[in-house]
């Protein structure tokens, strides 16, 4: 998104502290550019505020669809809203947002953190992320899953694929965690692809990420390991070619927990039996080892 634009549209949604994530998992359906959530000087059982910040806002139809799938998907219902509102925001509002409440992430071996943060240990991997209009700061389940399994199998002169790379963390983390062979990064947003590189910059990895606008294709090559945080919705018409690009290893997030039967009867109908579940929240990860795979 144009970072020069002083105005930007928000969909406000007054709710109960529980449904917190199942709003802000809908907000990023609709494609929400960033979302926050108003926790300051609230209690425990006090209502919050979870915000989705757009470009342009969406219809009001999409807004409830969304709304509603994304309860349902929780396990709550409707009755946990108490409001939606519509406003306009100072591009300079959001950017105050990130800077007061965003803190660095210690994630295993790796901190996520803004560039105005110092981070004093030594010996863990910092990961600089600048706060602009896309998702992905490190302090998501899903990318916290994520980066747990690139630690985890991740290793010296592997290849790796990020899909749907979002604001490049898990390609950066991959890049800066071992001396990677390559690293080739894609997402269908041509703004997230233009930060993703922004924050390799940032992070001293430019040269060793190849980022594209675009997604996965069936020619795409193999690669150790394949990455895509992504929604399942997603990710089930890709498994074929996500599967079919790995050469060791494929991790898959933005998967809820209640989805798990969806991903795991994909798998075992693609005959990918070996897999590893892990479950932070109301989300799980998924890693597939790909066993007899030709280089």
């Amino acid at each position: 998104m144009n970072d020069t634009r002083q105005e930007w549209y928000s969909i406000e949604i007054t709710a109960a502290p529980v449904a917190a994530e199942a709003i802000e998992f809908a907000l990023n359906s609709l494609d929400a550019g960033g979302t926050s959530i108003n926790h300051v000087r609230k209690g425990p059982l006090e209502d919050v505020v979870v915000i989705g910040y757009f470009e342009t806002l969406p219809d009001e139809d999409r807004v409830q669809e969304e709304l509603h799938y994304g309860l349902r998907s929780y396990g709550h219902d409707k009755e946990v809203v108490m409001q939606i509102t519509r406003n306009s925001v100072e591009n300079a509002d959001w950017l105050a947002e990130w800077k007061k409440h965003w803190t660095p992430t210690v994630i295993g071996s790796f901190v996520i953190a803004p560039p105005w943060e110092t981070v004093d240990d030594a010996e863990k991997i910092v990961i600089r992320i600048e706060p602009n209009m896309a998702f992905g700061t490190g302090t998501h389940e899903t990318t916290k899953l994520c980066l747990a399994e690139v630690e985890r199998v991740v290793g010296d002169g592997d290849s790796v694929l990020d899909v749907g790379t979002g604001t490049g963390i898990l390609a950066i983390a991959a890049a800066k965690f071992r001396s990677t062979d390559r690293v080739l990064a894609c997402d269908t947003d041509s703004d997230s692809v233009k930060i993703a590189r922004e924050n390799a910059e940032l992070n001293g990895v430019a040269d060793s990420i190849e980022f594209y606008e675009g997604s996965i294709t069936p020619d795409i090559g193999k690669f150790d390991v394949v990455l895509a945080n992504l929604t399942i919705d997603v990710i089930l018409p890709i498994l074929p070619m996500l599967i079919g690009a790995t050469g060791r290893f494929l991790i898959m997030s933005g998967i809820l927990a209640t989805q798990r039967p969806q991903i795991e009867e994909a798998l075992n109908e693609m005959g990918s039996a070996e897999f590893q579940v892990n479950e932070l929240g109301e989300w799980i990860s998924i890693t597939v080892e790909v066993f007899n795979s030709q280089a």
